[in-house]
């Protein structure tokens, strides 16, 4: 994982009054936190959202797929990219992520 401080920057203007968003670099990445609670990734220019059975849908829907630490082994995490047209309208990504957020605070 690499982080992209200007697509980091870019996100948490997009989060902006969705609670307190707050990005942490971690393991060569980062973590985005809402109200203390990860429920995101990004990778370089990539975010990734926490998913699970209620929220899986909507990312595979769009073609999205889990986030994958190690490129040369088949193992993968409870986070999906998120799409583009998600990223770039506002009140979509704050919806999209409060759903990962929720999953975060009852899993």
């Amino acid at each position: 994982m690499a982080v992209n401080e200007s697509f980091t920057q870019y996100v948490k203007e997009q989060l902006e009054g969705r609670g307190e968003v707050k990005v942490r670099k971690m393991f060569g990445g980062a973590g985005v936190y809402m109200d203390g609670v990860i429920m995101g990734l990004i990778d370089g220019s990539t975010l990734y959202l926490k998913v699970n059975d209620s929220n899986r849908d909507m990312f595979e829907k769009k073609g999205m797929g889990p986030f994958k630490p190690y490129p040369d082994k088949n193992v993968s995490m409870s986070y999906y990219e998120v799409p583009a047209e998600v990223l770039e309208d506002r009140e979509e990504l704050k919806r999209w992520a409060a759903i990962s957020h929720h999953i975060k605070k009852t899993a």
